[in-house]
């Protein structure tokens, strides 16, 4: 879109367009956004905080951003991995460390299950990662459903407002604020298109069932693993995530941020950047 063209160039990925934004010189650092996101969710801060000495890669997860989708049904977080390892490949960044935020921790966790001799060090970061009681939420469950692909979708992303959307992005920094310049940066209209939309709730609605099928893996990851969570995250909880994937892989550490909530990567940014380095030194990368 006019608004918010692709940042970076556009890979073909075995057929699959990819998008990747790459900036920096050093050890390869891969960043992989959240549900309903795109890189600019990781170029407003993180990136230009790591580009002083590394070379980071930031991808658009499938069907966001502007990487193709890959099928119709949610691509699940292997096959995200799988695309993301072989652009990453495609890079030269044969053993980069991987850091996913969110649902992108999801993917950096099928990424190091599946992948392990192509990464050196894994940071998840408010990652997704046990499985939970709760239902899927509602939103989730009618724009996953064919009527809400057909009927809701359309209209969300013809009549939703700005403010809607803001509030919406409040409510995931929550206790704090989106930084000033972040909502414009991200492009309401990138997450709002139809296919993103869709795209994004078919993943959602199939998250659990594969978390479900790869958290009792984790004992297989053996890179280092430095992981960050907020004690205030409310909307991927630490104790049910983070606390216990601590003690799932062997040797990771877990670093509790007191008082931040679900985005990390933007309010204590210099945080996150310190796992990395942490990570990359365990590594041998620095």
């Amino acid at each position: 879109m006019q608004s918010h063209p692709p940042e970076g160039q556009l890979l073909d990925v075995n057929g699959v367009q990819v998008h990747a934004v790459i900036t920096g010189q050093g050890p390869d650092v891969v960043l992989i956004h959240g549900a309903s996101g795109n890189t600019r969710d990781m170029t407003f801060r993180l990136a230009p905080a790591l580009a002083d000495r590394y070379r980071v890669i930031v991808f658009d997860r499938p069907g966001l951003g502007y990487t193709d989708r890959i099928n119709t049904t949610g691509a699940s977080l292997t096959e995200q991995a799988d695309l993301l390892v072989a652009a990453a490949r495609q890079l030269g960044a044969d053993r980069p460390i991987v850091m996913g935020q969110s649902y992108g921790g999801g993917v950096a966790l099928a990424w190091a299950l599946n992948h392990p001799e192509m990464l050196s060090a894994l940071v998840p970061v408010s990652a997704v990662s046990n499985p939970w009681d709760t239902p899927l939420d509602t939103y989730y469950s009618v724009l996953s459903s064919w009527w809400g692909k057909r009927f809701v979708t359309p209209l969300i992303t013809a009549f939703v407002p700005k403010a809607v959307v803001n509030n919406a992005v409040d409510e995931v920094f929550a206790p704090q604020s989106a930084p000033d310049g972040y909502n414009a940066h991200l492009g309401a209209g990138l997450t709002l298109r139809r296919i993103s939309m869709r795209a994004n709730a078919d993943q959602r609605a199939n998250l659990k069932s594969e978390i479900v099928a790869q958290y009792q893996r984790y004992g297989d990851i053996s890179v280092p693993t430095e992981i960050v969570h907020g004690t205030a995250d409310t909307t991927v909880g630490l104790s049910l995530h983070s606390e216990k994937l601590v003690r799932q892989i062997p040797g990771a550490v877990l670093t509790r941020l007191e008082g931040i909530g679900h985005m990390p990567h933007q309010v204590a940014s210099e945080d996150i950047v310190a796992a990395i380095d942490r990570a990359a030194a365990r590594a041998g990368l620095r």
